[in-house]
């Protein structure tokens, strides 16, 4: 999942998922200072309302991968 497949992303995948499918997603979590290893099963949605980021902002950002 790269270029126009990134666009996939949905805030219903983990970390994981979207790390595995978008490799380059990685340094978009490090700016955000989350955790993909520990925190890696958790949704994208929940991480955003648990670190109060909005998830919009974070979507776009990966789905322009």
């Amino acid at each position: 999942m790269t270029g126009s497949t990134a666009a996939a992303i949905t805030p219903e995948m983990t970390l994981n998922e979207i790390t595995l499918a978008v490799p380059a997603a990685l340094e978009v979590f490090n700016r955000y200072g989350l955790d993909s290893c520990c925190g890696g099963a958790k949704t994208l949605a929940l991480v955003c309302e648990r670190h109060a980021l909005d998830l919009d902002t974070l979507l776009k950002e990966l789905r322009a991968l």
